[in-house]
């Protein structure tokens, strides 16, 4: 049986705290400078706020927020890689525009299926 300071060790809250800390801290640099996620952050609250309005059952609910989630890391996800390509250099590079590229397209196919899966949970709700 393993001693109680293995345990005590492994299950520290300190680290784990910091860690939260610093992510909380990169979620407020995006809000806090970057225009698109603020736009994000006020489209999924809308739709949040749609889906309490208009009644959508938990599972509904459950699949507009997975969807909200999805397109707000996939803007975090574009956010960070853009910001790596610019640390390694200031010069145009075809591959780095690329990347860059490829990145937005993740946001992009995000934002689509945010907008069939608001079609499929909103449309029967409000075109009655």
């Amino acid at each position: 049986m393993a001693k109680n300071g293995v345990f005590r060790n492994i299950f520290k809250v300190g680290p784990f705290r910091e860690s939260f800390s610093i992510a909380i801290q990169g979620i407020v640099y995006l809000f806090l400078y970057h225009r698109n996620m603020r736009i994000i952050f006020l489209a999924g609250v809308a739709a949040f706020l749609s889906g309490l309005y208009f009644k959508l059952n938990a599972i509904e609910l459950t699949v507009l927020c997975a969807t909200i989630t999805l397109v707000f890391m996939a803007e975090i996800f574009n956010t960070a890689v853009e910001l790596l390509m610019d640390m390694l250099t200031e010069k145009y590079h075809t591959k780095i525009r690329l990347i860059k590229d490829i990145g937005a397209g993740i946001v992009v196919i995000a934002a689509l299926n945010s907008v069939a899966v608001g079609y499929l949970l909103f449309a029967k709700k409000i075109f009655k």
